[in-house]
């Protein structure tokens, strides 16, 4: 979290149909609970934007924290990941058939996944 303002563009915004509202919904994957809708995305991206500017100067003014972009943040490479007995012997086989480590078989399968 940060104490300065962040630039809110630098912020993760996605833009969706919504089938159920039939208009599109534009979202802020930092500030999760803003959404817009509108009958464009340009206007659904552009409404939310400011939304998300008047919301983090009021945040700001209030001294609460701020999240920052997640393309600021830093990222280890590491995370833990707890799987059952079951399944990490499955794993481990399929990475020996493969000859692979263990890691290099799920950071394979985690690629192919994206």
């Amino acid at each position: 979290m940060s104490a300065t303002i962040p630039d809110v563009t630098h912020y993760t915004y996605r833009v969706t149909w919504s089938p159920e509202d039939q208009e599109f919904v534009a979202t802020c994957l930092e500030l999760p609970s803003l959404s817009w809708l509108a009958p464009t995305q340009d206007e659904a991206l552009h409404s939310l934007r400011d939304l998300v500017n008047t919301v983090v100067e009021d945040m700001h003014r209030n001294d609460e924290p701020i999240p920052d972009p997640l393309s600021s943040r830093s990222y280890s490479g590491k995370f833990n990941l707890r799987v059952g007995e079951r399944l990490h012997r499955q794993l481990a086989i399929k990475a020996a058939e493969e000859h692979l480590s263990l890691n290099q078989y799920v950071i394979r399968k985690l690629g192919d996944a994206s």
